[in-house]
Formats: structure tokens, C-alpha cells, sequence
């Protein structure tokens, strides 16, 4: 692993006809191609890997998501009234941990089980599929709050991966509906400015309006916002950042470590690779994470996907 890197600084971009190009500050998801975006990623980073199977079951996990952002219908989201109170208040519109979830989630999560071919996936993950099926709504709710909350019991933790899934989809069809124009950042930028989550990942981009920026991609929602690059992302402090890596690798996954915090985030480098997804990516990186924390840093926030897998 590559260490003591200096973390790059970041720097507003000129533009042809002069001044000073600013960074969007929020960048609601697609969720029309969000999903489809991350099975791609994760079937091509799948050739090859050691971890193969893996990442082409989380492929088709993300596929039935695709499936079923596309082809359910429209989710009542919170009135506009209700996301300028929110905002004024320097809250999250969509709090994960407060919202009052629309039922039509768990429609979202019967679709997901549907779109597994049985024959297609282990005994173990049959079972569990098997077990939510038969639960009714109440535990689903109460399962879905227990994730939310981050208090998912060791006995429902293969069940709660599909009910993250289901309401990553839920909650990025929310996010794609809200007003941009009236959302602002969050004091702790480090958070989503749509539900409050932590990010999966960040991207530090090297095409469009202000190439070199670094946006932060929700883990719940897929929202992604700007956030100021050679800072942490957990304790905000720039003193002693670094960027460390792997040995020979593309350089396109990053980690960015922090010694005032001992924490670290997974940076992306679209100059590197031009195909980074937030989720595929980190999924896919899982080696980087095992250096890191044995040399001694905590990661910033886990990725759903893993917390629960």
C-alpha cells in the first residue's frame, strides 16, 4: 500500500470566457440509471476478481433494483411546504431516521424478491428470501427502522440486506423528486443535504462544468453534493490528510486517511477511470479496506451493502 501521499488540493476552475466556475452543491440521483449504472460497473469489475461470484450476485441484486425504480409507480414525497421548513431548519428533507415511510417501500422490496431466480442463487439466500416473505408488515417496518437506526440484530442481518436494497430505491425516488433549487448543504457537510446519511464514496470528477471537484454520493439516496477537497470528510480538519492506495493498481480508488480523526473514506478518481460508480467501486475495493484498517484507521461510514451482508 502506497502511504503519505499528500492529499491534492482542490482549486476552482476557469472558464473560456472568464471567471470562476462553481460546482453544483447537490446533484439529485437518476434513478432511471443510477442502479442499471452500478450492476454495469460491477459485472465488468467482476472479471477476473477474486471475489467474482460475489460481486456478480450484488450485480443482479442491483439489477432487480433497476427493475423496480423503473417499472413501480410514483411514491408521494414530502410537500413542498414540508422541504422549505425542513431546509430553513438545516435539516435533511427526507431524514432516513425520521421519515415517515409511505408503504409503497415494501412493494419495492416484494418486487426484489420477485426478480430472484431461484435457481440462480444459493440454498442460504433462497431461505432467507423464503423468511421475508413471511413476514408480515409490522416486522418489515420494524426491521426496515432497526437498519435505519443501525441496530439490525445478528439473526436478521442476511434478511436486512435486501431490506436496504429496497429502501435504497425508495429513498432515491424521493430524492429525484425533490425541488434542487431549494436544498442547501447541511452544516456537518459530511451528510447527505436530502436524508442525512453518510456517503458510500466520493468522487473527485475530471470532466464537465468544473472538472476536479470532489462530490460525496449518498449511501440511502444517491444523492451527491460538493464537498471542499483536502478536508476530512469526518472531523473537517486538513492538517494531516493522505491518500493511500494499492500497489500497481489504476490509482482509481483511493484511501483518504486522516490522523487527527484516525479515519478514512474511499475516494474515486475519475481521471483515472472514467467508469468509477460510488457503490461498484467501493463493493469491488474491499482489499484497500483491509490495509487500512489494519494499519490502524476506522472507516468513515460503512456501506449498507456490507453493514449487513
Amino acid at each position: 500500500m502506497r502511504q503519505g501521499e499528500v492529499a491534492p488540493k482542490g482549486s476552482w476552475i476557469g472558464n473560456p470566457t472568464g471567471g470562476v466556475s462553481a460546482p453544483e452543491a447537490v446533484i439529485l440521483p437518476d434513478p432511471a440509471r443510477r442502479f442499471l449504472r452500478t450492476a454495469a460497473r460491477l459485472e465488468a469489475l467482476s472479471a477476473g476478481h477474486p471475489m467474482a461470484e460475489w460481486l456478480g450476485f450484488m450485480a443482479l441484486l442491483a439489477r432487480a433494483q433497476h427493475g423496480a425504480a423503473t417499472a413501480l409507480g410514483p411514491v408521494a414525497g414530502p410537500a413542498p411546504e414540508a422541504v422549505r421548513q425542513a431546509v430553513e431548519a438545516r435539516m435533511p428533507p427526507l431524514a432516513a431516521d425520521g421519515h415517515r415511510r409511505d408503504p409503497a417501500w415494501r412493494l419495492t422490496l416484494r418486487f426484489l424478491l420477485d426478480g430472484f431466480d431461484a435457481s440462480a442463487v444459493p440454498a442460504p439466500v433462497r431461505d432467507v428470501i423464503a423468511n421475508l416473505r413471511d413476514r408480515d408488515a409490522a416486522a418489515l417496518e420494524a426491521l426496515a427502522d432497526d437498519f435505519l437506526t443501525g441496530g439490525v440484530a445478528p439473526a436478521d442481518v442476511g434478511a436486512a440486506l435486501y431490506v436496504a436494497a429496497a429502501l435504497q430505491v425508495y429513498f432515491s425516488r424521493l430524492a429525484a423528486d425533490l425541488p434542487v433549487e431549494a436544498l442547501r448543504l447541511l452544516p456537518e457537510r459530511g451528510l447527505c443535504p436530502c436524508c442525512g446519511s453518510t456517503p458510500v464514496a466520493g468522487i473527485v470528477t475530471a470532466s464537465g462544468a468544473t472538472p476536479g471537484a470532489r462530490y460525496l454520493h449518498c449511501s440511502l439516496c444517491a444523492t451527491a453534493w460538493n464537498h471542499a477537497r483536502a478536508v476530512c470528510i469526518t472531523c473537517g480538519q486538513s492538517r494531516s490528510l493522505a491518500q493511500r492506495g494499492i500497489d500497481g493498481d489504476s490509482g482509481a480508488v483511493k484511501a483518504e486517511t486522516c490522523d487527527e480523526c484516525h479515519s478514512y473514506a474511499k475516494m474515486l478518481y475519475q481521471a483515472q477511470d472514467t467508469q468509477v460508480d460510488a457503490v461498484a467501486d467501493d463493493l469491488a475495493s474491499l482489499g484497500l479496506d483491509v490495509l487500512v484498517a489494519e494499519a490502524g484507521w476506522l472507516r468513515h461510514a460503512p456501506n449498507p451493502l456490507l453493514l449487513v451482508g
